[in-house]
């Protein structure tokens, strides 16, 4: 469990993925490796179903007319996916990174981490879609996907240009998840040096002031510079904002810590900052 895989696709975001990837196998000094899956394209409509309109001379020309545009759309995708690979592996050793490796895969990206998990410490990937407001969030999205399947710590990279965090927000909630996120910071080195927010959202309590110093105090026993804010309101409403006001910040949450039911139906908090954060965010387990 040593190395950082960067999920690149070539959409507009890779840049950024690339960029993200070499800054946490540099803070990690893990190897990098660049992943690049075909996924299986949806099946088509049988040919077959037209038999009635059409004879059985032309049905047989068009399935093989089908048969080798598919081929040639393999064959150009795979071509694609090499030079990706090719550009991301450059673009890393000329930032550094000497111990690089890469790999074009078919079928469900899901299932191909699912496979190289053992071997994961992190996983990088990007945003493919970004919303303004949580009525415009839906779940049938494959980052969301990812997160719900994969055990190791998940980084998403939501814009198309990665900035070097100079400070980390913790979304914070007194949760026995959120805890665990303190505690897995604390160990990690990831993010040794970097000045940390524990931030909440929610009602102003006594125990809410207690569990944030609890956190805060676990961070400074393990080096770290930590603060602490308690801002009322709704956690997609109030965070979002704080963490854009920190300038080249990274956000960390937990991942998802409700029943996987409640979170298909209903959703959740990490689900909702995670579309609307504008800056990357690092989901732990």
């Amino acid at each position: 469990m040593n190395k950082v895989y960067a999920c690149i696709d070539g959409r507009a975001t890779t840049a950024a993925v690339i960029d993200g990837a070499v800054w946490s196998a540099q803070r990690l000094d893990a190897p990098l490796d660049f992943l690049h899956v075909l996924e299986r394209p949806l099946a088509r409509a049988a040919v077959s179903d037209y038999s009635g309109a059409i004879g059985l001379g032309a049905q047989e020309s068009l399935l093989l007319e089908l048969s080798e545009l598919d081929e040639k759309r393999s064959k150009l995708a795979q071509e694609a996916g090499r030079r990706l690979l090719v550009t991301a592996r450059e673009r890393a050793a000329a930032a550094g990174v000497s111990q690089l490796d890469a790999r074009l895969r078919h079928g469900e990206l899901v299932d191909n981490l699912l496979e190289v998990e053992m071997d994961a410490r992190l996983f990088v990937l990007g945003q493919h879609y970004h919303a303004s407001q949580p009525s415009k969030i839906h779940l049938d999205h494959h980052v969301e996907r990812v997160i719900r399947s994969v055990k190791r710590p998940v980084l998403v990279v939501t814009g198309e240009r990665f900035d070097a965090p100079k400070r980390v927000v913790i979304a914070f909630d007194g949760s026995p998840t959120a805890s665990k996120t303190i505690e897995t910071v604390a160990r990690s080195p990831m993010l040794v040096g970097l000045p940390v927010l524990v931030a909440m959202a929610g009602v102003d309590s006594p125990l809410a002031r207690q569990q944030l110093e609890e956190a805060r105090r676990a961070l400074a026993t393990a080096g770290f510079s930590a603060e602490i804010e308690l801002a009322p309101g709704e956690p997609e409403q109030i965070l979002p904002a704080l963490v854009k006001a920190q300038g080249a910040a990274l956000l960390v949450m937990g991942a998802y810590g409700h029943s996987r039911i409640r979170q298909l139906i209903v959703g959740s908090t990490t689900t909702t900052l995670l579309r609307l954060s504008e800056v990357p965010v690092l989901i732990l387990r």
